[in-house]
């Protein structure tokens, strides 16, 4: 029996709220299924599991925050013998311990209590406990759901639906009971709701007498607190204990850009290739020139990665940044390359990503380019130890051989960790970027 744990999805969380669960007891699952949805304080990240077993019980409930490193489920190896199911209480209904220690702050209750939160869409740490020693009981959790509103009263408190397509429903004015649950026991799911959407309104919006609920302020602006608030503590915990030194140099890029004009127009229009995908190729494939850049500091010691899973900085619409990963970016053609980009924005602006492209990334890549700025000094994101930054493709004055033109240009810079490398080896890696492409044709 092993333990699946709350994940670690980057050096700027130390906690994160399972919006869902898409697995049950007794589901079996292999490497790199998803079966949870967690939100944190950048975005809503889906969950791969990374063994292969049967899930025996689920730890915590839909809605609940807890640090990292909490387990969430229990997983048995395929082939052991599952564990007998759940005792049915007696008399006294047995009190549902607060397993994982480092949940802070978790009212005690009772399993019927909690399923009843779950239920009504209620908060434990709103009700009185009237049970043994202070603990919520199922009658806690009725009285406190009678003494709502007779208007939520009538509208949710029989329907099930994951705290997440509570939210996401009540900000898109759709009324839950017209909306086919595909979850656990016809559980109302956030893909339930968003299908709900696209359907004419009249089949899912409120009656026009319903006024619709306005998505509220103060929740977007918590939210975007929370993640500047985790921006700035990784990116603090960066320039505090990573030693950073800097380079810099200029490209010439007319012969990538040539060769992108000549290769687009045999392309059909949605297949075609933008530069900054010439820069991610080019940049995956000088590292394996220079590996020291590849990696990860841990336990005082370089850990070089043998994959080179490059990790994007993607602006997010509202504010913030992330870098998920795309994975073996080196062994990608141009084409499967961007492809890979496309979908990853675009996943990470819809909530879309999974936990490995969060935690996979060997380097990071950011690209300016498409808001006008033309030089970029990163800041490295731990445990990582190096980050490449590409501004704008400007034209600029350009000498060679004694003449003068002008020529497309592009500002490379070069954030790494002196602990893992010197400004020798990062002049050796921008030098080989550079290389690469003037020669795009083998990109």
């Amino acid at each position: 029996m092993s333990e699946f744990l709350m994940p670690s999805l980057g050096a700027d969380m130390d906690a994160g709220t399972l919006l869902e669960w898409r697995i049950k007891p007794g589901d079996s699952v292999k490497r790199g299924d998803i079966v949870a949805l967690v939100d944190t304080d950048k975005a809503a990240i889906e969950i791969e599991v990374f063994e292969a077993g049967k899930i025996e019980k689920l730890l915590i409930p839909e809605g609940e925050k807890v640090p990292v490193g909490t387990p969430l489920a229990l997983i048995s190896p395929p082939g052991e013998k599952q564990a007998p199911a759940e005792l049915k209480p007696t008399k006294e209904e047995p009190i549902l311990e607060v397993a994982p220690k480092a949940v802070v702050e978790r009212p005690r209750a009772t399993p019927a209590a909690r399923k009843h939160e779950l239920e009504l869409g209620l908060e434990l740490s709103d009700i009185q406990g009237t049970g043994k020693h202070g603990v919520i009981t199922k009658e806690d959790v009725e009285h406190a759901a009678a003494s709502v509103s007779v208007a939520v009263k009538e509208k949710e408190p029989q329907i099930k639906a994951s705290p997440l397509a509570r939210r996401l429903a009540k900000e898109l004015g759709i009324e839950l009971a017209a909306v086919q649950g595909s979850g656990p026991d016809g559980a109302i799911t956030r893909a339930d709701i968003e299908r709900a959407a696209a359907v004419p309104e009249k089949a899912v919006k409120a009656p026009p007498t319903a006024k619709k609920p306005a998505i509220p302020k103060t929740a977007t602006a918590d939210k975007q607190a929370a993640m500047r608030r985790a921006i700035a503590a990784a990116m603090a915990k960066s320039k505090r204990e990573i030693p950073h030194y800097y380079l810099s140099t200029h490209i010439d890029m007319s012969k990538a850009l040539a060769f992108l004009e000549e290769e687009n127009l045999q392309r059909p229009l949605p297949d075609r290739l933008l530069p900054a995908v010439l820069l991610l190729k080019a940049s995956a494939l000088a590292i394996r020139k220079v590996p020291e850049m590849n990696g990860f500091w841990l336990d005082d010691g370089f850990k070089p990665s043998d994959d080179i899973h490059l990790g994007v900085g993607i602006s997010l619409r509202g504010g913030g940044l992330i870098a998920p990963a795309i994975h073996n970016a080196d062994k990608k053609d141009l084409g499967s390359l961007m492809t890979d980009l496309r979908d990853l924005v675009a996943r990470s602006r819809s909530g879309g990503l999974r936990s490995s492209e969060m935690t996979d990334a060997t380097i990071t890549v950011t690209n300016m380019g498409d808001q006008g700025i033309e030089t970029v000094y990163g800041v490295i994101y731990p445990p990582q130890v190096a980050l490449l930054g590409f501004g704008k493709i400007t034209e600029r004055p350009w000498a060679e051989a004694g003449m003068v033109g002008a020529r497309p240009v592009v500002h490379l810079t070069l954030a790494a960790d002196h602990r893992a490398s010197d400004g020798h080896r990062g002049g050796l890696f921008l030098a080989a970027i550079e290389r690469l492409l003037q020669k795009p044709e083998e990109l």
